[in-house]
């Protein structure tokens, strides 16, 4: 398979941030850029030479995109494997639906890792009430119900931390669930892994990341863990994209345990929020990286440059009045906003990155800089 050289057009499944990111790294390198995203004014849109308005499960969309692009990705995990398959009947598309298959569903994900031999927590399937009720006894309290498909940040899931909290649940058994033992963590990391068409691999390293109700809220890079520990990660990123035969980037969400275990939690075969704090902190970005593997070109090794660190931009900033941007530029740090019409609670509008020589003081500043906008 020829490579897919600067000046070819690169399709992406999704036209949301993480597609306008893409996009934009895209032609900075030469290439031109086709979105398939139904909305007219995706984050995408405005920074793509050519797009597709249809859904994303579309397979006739996906076809009509793929007839414009010399290969096709996308910024999304949940996209019909019939579109998939569509788009493939026309160019090549990377990561493919064999990648797509086991991840799609949280079950089928736990136990693809759970048939490979790697770490994670107990899970079981549920699918109504007593089957739940006999999970939360195994599993002991507290513990986490999620919906096995389409959901993200704290969405579609629940914790369940008293006996009543199990009954309460049904709701969420309106669709197939699995529910989760808590992992009793000391930090979650995640590493974000390369790998190429050749199946050459190269890893970032380590990103720590603070969660606030499920909603990734800072990220810094390097993890402050030991080396024995970073080698550890990206030996388990390394070994998951290996056991899938992705070809892209891909974030391997981890537990690290107070005894030093590492945990899998959750694979993403795309690039990942965590992985904007690469942007200018390492060598390569996640971004440039997805494309180089896609594309077919040789994978650059991620060195660290700086230690950095990101801080995400809720919806929420918005609810009084426009943030206030001159108070927080005034302070040296990177603005991304993604140019998304409405904010709304929760929904990720942008992030600020911020370099300096150790990673608490990137994290001081970027804080600095996102209550500012407050």
């Amino acid at each position: 398979m020829k490579p897919a050289l600067p000046g070819a057009t690169i399709g992406i499944l999704g036209g949301g941030q993480l597609g306008r990111m893409l996009a934009l790294e895209a032609r900075r390198m030469g290439y031109r850029v086709a979105v398939l995203d139904p909305a007219r004014d995706c984050p995408a849109a405005a920074v793509c030479d050519a797009h597709v308005t249809a859904p994303l499960d579309d397979a006739e969309a996906a076809a009509k995109l793929a007839g414009l692009c010399d290969v096709v990705t996308l910024e999304w995990e949940l996209i019909g494997l019939e579109a998939i398959r569509s788009a493939k009947r026309r160019c090549p598309v990377f990561p493919g639906e064999s990648v797509l298959r086991p991840i799609q569903d949280r079950l089928r994900q736990r136990q693809f890792l759970a048939e490979r031999g790697f770490p994670q927590t107990r899970f079981w399937p549920v699918d109504d009430a007593p089957s739940l009720q006999d999970a939360a006894r195994q599993a002991g309290l507290p513990c986490v119900l999620k919906r096995r498909r389409h959901g993200y940040d704290g969405k579609g899931q629940r914790w369940l931390l008293r006996r009543p909290d199990v009954a309460s649940a049904a709701e969420l058994l309106a669709a197939p669930c699995v529910l989760e033992a808590r992992v009793p963590f000391v930090k979650e990391l995640s590493v974000i892994v390369a790998r190429g068409r050749d199946g050459g691999m190269a890893a970032f390293p380590p990103i720590e990341n603070v969660h606030h109700g499920g909603i990734l809220h800072s990220s810094v890079i390097p993890a402050g863990v030991s080396k024995a520990t970073a080698r550890a990660a990206a030996k388990l990123g390394r070994r998951v994209a290996e056991a899938l035969g992705h070809v892209g980037v891909l974030a391997v969400e981890l537990f690290l345990l107070e005894d030093g275990r590492l945990l899998v939690n959750e694979i993403a075969p795309r690039v990942h929020n965590s992985g904007h704090v690469t942007w200018g902190a390492c060598r390569v970005s996640q971004f440039e990286q997805h494309i180089r593997a896609v594309c077919g070109l040789p994978l650059d090794q991620p060195r660290l440059l700086s230690p950095g660190a990101m801080v995400n931009l809720l919806g929420e900033l918005w609810a009084k009045r426009e943030p206030r941007w001159e108070r927080a530029l005034a302070r040296p740090v990177a603005l991304h906003l993604y140019g998304k019409g409405q904010a709304r609670p929760g929904r990720k509008m942008g992030h600020l990155i911020a370099l300096e020589r150790t990673t608490a003081a990137a994290l001081r500043r970027a804080e600095g800089a996102w209550r500012e906008l407050i």
